[in-house]
């Protein structure tokens, strides 16, 4: 059985930095790209950023290039998403999700975690 648990959230001011982590068991992790997505209240959800098996490549959404960094350890099992420059509209319930081969920003990811929620003040 695949799981995908996210941990790190929690309330920062604006200005401030969290770091996300998604600890993965079930599935060969080291051969999967991972990526996170956002869902705020009322909005549709939203890609974030997605990593390579490898961690050679990534790919951000316009929206957070430069403030948030997604990297992996495989030896752990686990994502990362390092997330800086807080601002309010990046309060959101953040979801790790892996899938087979890396696609850059789709959204058409296996498997999912539940959420971990992130709320910045202003």
């Amino acid at each position: 059985q695949v799981q995908l648990v996210e941990s790190g959230g929690g309330l920062v001011q604006a200005g401030g930095s969290l770091r996300l982590s998604c600890a993965a068991s079930g599935l060969s992790f080291s051969t999967y790209a991972l990526a996170w997505f956002r869902q705020a209240p009322g909005k549709e959800r939203e890609f974030v950023s997605a990593i390579s098996w490898s961690g050679s490549t990534t790919t951000y959404a316009d929206s957070v290039k430069g403030r948030f960094t997604i990297s992996r350890d495989n030896a752990k099992n686990t994502g990362y998403l390092q997330m800086n420059s807080l601002k309010p509209e990046d309060t959101a319930v953040y979801y790790c999700a892996a899938r087979r081969f890396y696609t850059g920003s789709s959204y058409d990811y296996d498997y999912w975690g539940q959420g971990t929620q992130v709320t910045v003040s202003s």
